[in-house]
């Protein structure tokens, strides 16, 4: 089959991502609002609508971008051969952009300040170990599922991403433009901009290590994709 055009591709990550921040933003506020005060209840709230919108958006952008949403993502299928490194910086330029609109719609639906930063602190060795196994766990999914049974790969992502929020004392971001996104964001789903350099470093050994795995666990896949 031939790549549908750069345009259309870079289109569908820019409004993948927009949906999701909006989503998992939006989510936030909802069920912070409607929780009473009941943290617990108030993550359930922000997961739920996050792992179904994943699923959803996998299911009708995948055919068109991939559906990465993701710069490590992106850089994972890269490395592979499978997205040409122009095609990589544009793909994260607009995977940014994406999730910080999709933040300000979610502003903007709730009636608050469109412009905002986070005060909410995510620092310190747990949160960062956390960050690095929720990424990890993110790359096996994907190319195990990729591998093996790709058509299961927007149900194997909204899974893992739902459980993701409970197992990782960070919650699972495990994905630099969301996190970027998320610390214009004062809201629950926030964290602080001073604290974002080390989730996106965490996140980035996390994805190495397991697009490393990947690579050894499904090698004769890898060899038969590289360089399409």
């Amino acid at each position: 089959m031939q790549a549908l055009s750069l345009t259309k591709r870079l289109a569908s990550e820019f409004i993948g991502s927009t949906l999701l921040l909006a989503t998992v933003v939006g989510s936030g506020i909802m069920g912070e609002r409607l929780a009473g005060g009941n943290i617990a209840l108030a993550l359930l709230g922000n997961t739920i609508p996050t792992g179904a919108m994943l699923v959803v958006l996998i299911l009708i952008f995948g055919p068109v971008s991939g559906a990465h949403f993701n710069p490590v993502v992106s850089a994972a299928f890269a490395l592979n051969g499978q997205l040409g490194k122009r095609d990589l910086i544009a793909y994260v330029l607009v995977q940014i952009m994406g999730a910080v609109v999709g933040v300000w719609i979610a502003h903007g639906m709730f009636d608050l300040p469109i412009l905002q930063f986070s005060g909410t602190i995510r620092t310190g060795t747990s949160q960062w170990f956390a960050e690095g196994i929720a990424t990890f766990g993110l790359l096996l999914t994907i190319f195990g599922c990729v591998a093996r049974a790709p058509a299961n790969v927007p149900y194997a992502v909204g899974l893992y991403i739902t459980a993701a929020y409970w197992f990782t004392a960070s919650t699972s971001f495990a994905n630099p433009s969301v996190t970027i996104a998320r610390s214009l964001t004062n809201t629950f789903a926030g964290i602080e901009p001073s604290n974002v350099a080390g989730f996106i470093l965490a996140q980035c050994v996390g994805a190495g290590v397991g697009y490393i795995l990947s690579n050894w666990l499904w090698s004769d896949w890898v060899q038969s994709n590289t360089a399409l």
